[in-house]
């Protein structure tokens, strides 16, 4: 079997190239690819008796359920980098968001998930994930600080999207907002930025995986105070984040983290619709792992999968799931800062 990207000869069987990470039986990544979720019309129409959609997503006529572009959509920017993003079972609409790009040999996940039940939270989560994926798809090599650098700036360009987006807030009591999280995968090297309990985990194929962000949220902060993991994410104030995106906030400044890579693995970046039912980060690994057993190493399909696991255990919220996988072999992963996307292993 010969690997499509670099043509390096791989073992019967192999899922991954061991030398470039591509996925075996794929045809190699085009240099840029970005893909876009089809835009809502600016008048939804029911599909039943054609009265308008309402804000809340049903027909003002009938009380039809309306079918939107946005309720389950996947993203596969090449055979490395892959996404799916679901309404759930219980939201009346999807809030989530994801923007998913593959420069070169580097790749950006973007998830943004809409702070429920605000009008427009949902055009906001979109806006913000679009704009900041437009900032981070760049060729230019870059170095650790740089792309830490260059995510503040994709979080300040989402920011302005989403006023951009929701136009004049005058006599609105709660205007339109969405966490951010995103990752940069450049070879072996992850580089996250976020706002709010948006997440990213490195999952290596062996060895232990761990939480990449650190959640803005209530829950994070009665975790400090000693309060165990569990009970302080299934409180009722728990969910409370408490950095974020839009006109109300603060500060729309992301923290910022690197993770290098001791070897091949998945970065996994979700929204709460996911983490709910699967937090610590060992758990969220044996559930990939289980899943790529299953469905194979394509993301799409694994986090397809995710999404389908999220739904059984209640879809109580909107579900989002991005993927990238990282091919770092022991003996290339690089030691100084510069990490260039034209030199580095490929990751995506």
């Amino acid at each position: 079997m010969t690997c499509p990207s670099c043509g390096t000869v791989a073992a019967d069987g192999s899922a991954f190239c061991e030398h470039c990470g591509t996925a075996l039986g794929a045809s190699a990544p085009a240099a840029v690819a970005v893909l876009e979720t089809p835009d809502e019309p600016a008048t939804p129409v029911c599909r039943s008796c054609g009265g308008t959609i309402a804000p809340d997503g049903y027909c003002e006529h009938c009380g039809e359920l309306a079918v939107s572009a946005r309720d389950h959509w996947t993203e596969l920017p090449s055979p490395l980098v892959g996404g799916v993003c679901d309404k759930g079972r219980r939201k009346s609409r999807n809030e989530d968001a994801m923007a998913l790009a593959v420069v070169g040999t580097t790749a950006v996940l973007v998830v943004c998930d809409g702070v429920s039940n605000i009008p427009d939270s949902d055009v906001a989560s979109l806006a913000a994930s679009r704009a900041a994926r437009d900032v981070l798809a760049t060729a230019e090599p870059q170095t650790v600080s740089s792309w830490s650098a260059l995510l503040i700036t994709a979080a300040a360009a989402a920011d302005q999207a989403i006023a951009d987006a929701v136009g004049d807030m005058t006599g609105r009591a709660e205007p339109p907002s969405c966490t951010f999280v995103a990752t940069v995968v450049d070879g072996p090297t992850v580089v996250a930025g976020w706002l709010g309990d948006s997440r990213a985990y490195w999952i290596p194929d062996e060895g232990d995986s761990h939480q990449i962000s650190v959640d803005d949220s209530a829950a994070n902060e009665m975790i400090a105070r000693g309060i165990p993991r569990a009970r302080a994410e299934a409180s009722r104030e728990g969910h409370a984040i408490t950095r974020w995106l839009g006109p109300d906030a603060e500060t729309v400044v992301p923290q910022t983290a690197t993770t290098r890579a001791q070897g091949p693995g998945w970065v996994l970046v979700v929204s709460d619709g996911l983490w709910n039912y699967c937090s610590e980060a060992a758990d969220v690994a044996d559930l990939l792992h289980r899943t790529a057993e299953k469905v194979g190493p394509s993301p799409d399909a694994i986090a397809g999968e995710l999404v389908r696991w999220a739904n059984e255990q209640g879809g109580h919220d909107n579900i989002t799931a991005a993927l990238a996988r990282v091919a770092a072999p022991f003996d290339t992963v690089q030691t100084e800062e510069t990490v260039s996307a034209q030199s580095a292993p490929p990751a995506a």
